[in-house]
């Protein structure tokens, strides 16, 4: 038998029956879904010192478990010395087994880290079902030494789902966990 992850388990035995009652779907497939997990991190400083961009890129592969890609600049603009083609930051999609295991890092170790906390902002939702999470410094992560950490930089997660509007989205990240310190979201 292969591993499944605790919120995976959680998400089929607890969340969808939740959903299919709340939002009295016909069929199961209509039950939202995580599909995947973006992580973005931009590297203000990347055009005068190129190892922060080395140490960015480790740090992100670290974080998320995954080989973290380097994102380009698509155009040159000589006010900020970027020039096309240049590495300007870092990124990761997770899905499947990764996502999991990551969302249930971030829950569990990582969020509850972060100084003063007091919830999740539930106004970061798009429109269309995704979530979008800022964090203000890597180091909440258990995975990041502190010591080696030469600057503080945040890094964007964005939570993309299979639900068609906010109130679905926001139904299945409040039961997987996410710790929203709002009101519900209404439509």
């Amino acid at each position: 038998m292969s591993y499944v992850s605790r919120l995976q388990t959680h998400y089929k035995e607890v969340v969808s029956p939740q959903m299919m009652e709340e939002f009295k779907y016909s069929s199961v497939m209509e039950i939202p879904k995580l599909q995947k997990i973006c992580i973005n991190q931009g590297i203000g400083g990347a055009t005068q010192d190129k190892k922060l961009v080395e140490a960015a890129l480790n740090e992100m592969t670290a974080i998320s478990g995954q080989k973290a890609v380097p994102t380009k600049a698509k155009k040159s603009v000589s006010n900020f010395n970027l020039r096309e083609d240049m590495t300007i930051g870092s990124r990761v999609t997770l899905r499947s087994q990764q996502m999991y295991e990551f969302l249930d890092r971030l829950l569990a170790v990582a969020l509850p880290r972060v100084r003063d906390f007091r919830g999740i902002n539930d106004k970061s939702f798009d429109g269309r079902g995704n979530y979008t999470l800022g964090i203000k410094e890597q180091i909440i992560f258990p995975e990041i030494d502190i010591d080696k950490v030469n600057n503080i930089t945040g890094l964007d997660i964005t939570f993309v789902t299979s639900a068609k509007n906010d109130k679905e989205a926001y139904a299945l990240l409040k039961g997987m966990g996410m710790p929203f310190k709002n009101r519900n979201i209404a439509e």
